[in-house]
């Protein structure tokens, strides 16, 4: 069966980063997300750097086989370009950037991943993740340490294991191949909208009957509503019959960082590597607020945000306690002085057939009374008039206890009238 594709590519900066260090990418046959870290160090030049260069594996090939050793030559070598920039500019240590991608060859799609972008798969109405996240408590959760909600707020969730850029050794490439099926829809986006919007609501649009732009726009735009706090970038590929009518036209398409030109400028004497559109200098006053960095996977590291996560946890514990805790203070604080102002206020009413002063007020809550005698008054219900009587049965209000002694003398008064 012959298929096509009708992709669209779309990154916003969000509501909280100077620079958007996502780079994005909708091509002929390859399709990818790449996300820079490293704060103003150099995410937005790592993720551009890294996209321009394996942006050029975009083609067809002879054979599956082919396909996979030039993708991950690609990778490699723009891991290879990253590590000898940190060389040439010691100012950018510490720079790198996650791949997620597929690269269509034939019938079948290619898959590429490292890092915590990710790339899901929409197929009969269902939609799945087929790549996993390289990072720390990605790893926890995977040996059963801590839960999939637990991970979802971790303090270390950015710890990264593996990337592409300034890291030790050569960096492993997580590669799979699936089926290119009619009617598939994949998506790859950063953790800006992986991280930020609820998957069911994600599912909801990937699975509705819209087209890719509508598609990538709206999910960018609910990340946008859930607050945006990181970079948020989304690329989407539907796989169609070939005999399907389109207006569609493909394109090399790069969005975010990727699509600005890498330049070297002069400061001060000295050479430094920016983006064609260079930040201001508000936005490098500003501290780095990228909380992505990459730490090679060991025992020790996993160790050690293990017991970040149980203290976490327990902490967690001791908040919910204590916080319920001060609410239950709170409560028996606002109820005490309620209470206590109803005891600052009379009526006249009967009781036991007498002519009584009660304290409080005569509402009632449940079983809860908030009045009781104060003085029971030696006036019998059956001595006042009828209409007195129907004043009493409702209750004559006071402003206060004088007030009240002054009801009771005047209903004494008209007694010997």
């Amino acid at each position: 069966m012959s298929i096509r594709i009708i992709s669209h590519a779309v990154s916003d900066i969000g509501k909280h980063r100077s620079s958007n260090q996502d780079s994005g990418y909708a091509g002929y046959q390859l399709y990818f997300v790449a996300d820079g870290m490293g704060g103003h160090a150099g995410g937005d030049i790592a993720s551009a750097i890294a996209s321009q260069r394996i942006a050029l594996t975009d083609a067809r090939y002879d054979s599956i086989d082919e396909a996979i050793e030039t993708i991950k030559t690609g990778i490699l070598e723009a891991n290879s370009m990253l590590a000898a920039t940190v060389s040439e500019h010691p100012d950018l240590e510490g720079m790198g950037t996650t791949f997620s991608g597929i690269l269509i060859q034939g019938n079948q799609v290619l898959t590429a991943h490292i890092g915590d972008s990710r790339i899901y798969l929409v197929r009969d109405g269902e939609v799945r993740q087929v790549s996993t996240d390289h990072t720390f408590v990605q790893r926890l959760v995977e040996m059963g340490r801590i839960t999939p909600e637990e991970a979802l707020v971790h303090p270390r969730r950015s710890v990264l294991m593996r990337v592409l850029g300034d890291v030790v050794g050569e960096p492993e490439i997580d590669v799979a191949l699936f089926d290119a099926v009619a009617g598939d829809r994949w998506m790859i986006c950063s953790d800006g909208l992986s991280g930020v919007v609820p998957e069911e609501l994600m599912a909801r649009i990937l699975t509705s009957n819209i087209s890719p732009n509508e598609a990538a726009d709206l999910l960018v735009g609910e990340a946008l509503e859930f607050g945006a706090p990181d970079n948020v970038t989304v690329v989407i590929a539907d796989v169609v019959r070939a005999s399907v009518e389109t207006d569609f036209e493909p394109s090399a398409r790069f969005v975010g960082s990727g699509a600005n030109e890498v330049v070297i400028a002069e400061s001060r004497g000295s050479k430094i590597l920016q983006l064609l559109n260079p930040l201001t200098l508000l936005e490098l006053l500003k501290s780095p607020e990228d909380p992505a960095e990459y730490r090679p996977e060991s025992e020790e590291a996993l160790a050690k945000i293990l017991s970040e996560t149980k203290r976490k946890i327990r902490w967690r514990g001791v908040r919910t306690i204590l916080a319920w805790f001060l609410l239950a203070l709170a409560a028996i604080g606002v109820g005490y002085l309620a209470y206590s102002y109803t005891q600052t206020r009379f009526y006249v009413a009967e009781f036991e057939g007498q002519v009584t002063i009660f304290q409080g007020i005569k509402e009632e809550l449940g079983p809860f009374k908030f009045s009781q005698p104060y003085q029971v008054s030696e006036i019998s219900i059956d001595e006042l008039s009828p209409f007195q009587q129907e004043l009493i049965s409702r209750s004559i209000s006071a402003n206060s206890l004088d007030d009240a002694e002054r009801i009771l003398n005047q209903l004494e008064a008209s007694l010997g009238e």
